[in-house]
């Protein structure tokens, strides 16, 4: 009797969240599967893996209640790393880091200075 009240609550609670919430949530689901079927033991996450629950969680808010694999703070994680990588990869020079060269003719003053004055 418990189970068929659970399973009215169930397809109640599906019909009326939006057909977005539940494609995303089928589509976190065979994610899942699709990771465990992958390796016979404990499933390994490749970085494929990790930035689809990071773009999920970005796009819906139930991604936690689907999540079986990893901890939702370690999606929270990648998600900071993949932002801290972004903006380091963002923000870098496009040049040669350093000094730029001094032109020929500083360089030979300064030699012959050097050679003028030991001391």
């Amino acid at each position: 009797m418990i189970s068929y009240l659970f399973l009215l609550c169930s397809l109640l609670r599906n019909a009326l969240r939006s057909r977005h919430h539940l494609l995303l949530e089928n589509l976190a689901l065979r994610q899942q599967l699709t990771v465990l079927c992958r390796q016979p033991r404990r499933p390994r996450l490749r970085a494929t893996d990790r930035l689809f629950w990071s773009w999920l969680s970005r796009r819906w808010s139930g991604w936690r209640s689907t999540l079986v694999l990893v901890q939702p703070e370690t999606v929270i994680r990648w998600q900071h790393k993949a932002w801290r990588h972004y903006w380091s990869w963002r923000s870098r020079g496009r040049r040669d880091p350093g000094r730029p060269p001094l032109p020929r003719e500083v360089r030979e003053l300064i030699r012959r200075l050097a050679r003028e004055n030991s001391r």
